[in-house]
C-alpha cells in the first residue's frame, strides 16, 4: 500500500461499495475478477476501478486480474476494519436505540463500548446488552475504557457543550447525527455527518426533474 499520499474524497467514498460488493462475490464462491468484470457489474468504468485501487499500490495481476477474496482483505484493512476502534453512543432516544440495534459495529470496524443519555427514564435499561449510563459518569468511563469515537444522536443544541466535554476527554472522531458543524470549531476532528433530510430532499430533486425532463 502506498503510504503518506493524500487521497481524494471522491475515491476514499468508494471505498465501502468495492468492499461491500468483494464481500458479496466471496459470499458467492467467487475466487478472482478483472477490472472489465467489476466495471461492468458495479456500473463504472475499468480505467475509474485501476485508478482507485493504485492510489493504493495497485492489487491486480496482469492477464489474472484480482483475486476476490485477497482483495476484499486489502479492503478492509484499507478502511481500518481489521482492528476495532472503541465507540461510544450519546442519546439512546429514538434514533439512538435504532442505530445501537440495527447497525453492525464491528463488521464496520467498530466496538461499542457505552451508551450514554441525560434522561432518567433511561437509567438501568439496555441496549445491545450495554447498561444505559447518566452522562455523569461518561468522564470515569472514557479514562477506563479509553474510547476514540462517539456517535452523536443528541438533539442540535445540546451538542456544542457535548462535543466540548469529549473533545476533552480525547475523543477526535464523531458520526454525527445532530445537525452540529463540528468541524466549524474543531478542525482537526475526524467527522462524518449525517442528514437523513438532506438525502431526502436530494431524492426529491431527482423525482421532480425527472419528471419533468430535467427542465
Amino acid at each position: 500500500m502506498k503510504e503518506n499520499k493524500e487521497i481524494s474524497a471522491s475515491v476514499v467514498g468508494r471505498l465501502p461499495r468495492y468492499y461491500r460488493f468483494l464481500c458479496e462475490l466471496s459470499a458467492a464462491g467467487e475466487v478472482r475478477i478483472s477490472s472489465r468484470e467489476l466495471s461492468e457489474r458495479m456500473g463504472l468504468t475499468a480505467s475509474q476501478i485501476r485508478q482507485d485501487f493504485n492510489c493504493f499500490g495497485g492489487f491486480g495481476q496482469q492477464g489474472y486480474g484480482y483475486n476476490v477474496e485477497q482483495l476484499k482483505n486489502e479492503m478492509a484493512a484499507i478502511l481500518g476494519l481489521d482492528v476495532l476502534t472503541p465507540a461510544i453512543l450519546m442519546g439512546a432516544g429514538n434514533l439512538g436505540r435504532a442505530v445501537a440495534s440495527q447497525m453492525r459495529f464491528e463488521e464496520m470496524g467498530f466496538s461499542l463500548v457505552g451508551i450514554f443519555d441525560t434522561d432518567p427514564a433511561y437509567r438501568g435499561m439496555k441496549l445491545r446488552g450495554l447498561q444505559i449510563q447518566s452522562n455523569e459518569k461518561l468522564a470515569d468511563f472514557c479514562l477506563k475504557k479509553r474510547p476514540r469515537m462517539a456517535i452523536l444522536c443528541v438533539p442540535q443544541d445540546k451538542a456544542p457543550a457535548l462535543v466540548d466535554e469529549l473533545i476533552l476527554l480525547g475523543l477526535d472522531s464523531f458520526w454525527n447525527f445532530s445537525h452540529y458543524d463540528i468541524r466549524a470549531k474543531y478542525p482537526q476532528a475526524n467527522v462524518t455527518n449525517v442528514h437523513l433530510s438532506d438525502s431526502l430532499m436530494t431524492l426529491s430533486y431527482s423525482i421532480k426533474n425527472s419528471q419533468n425532463g430535467g427542465k
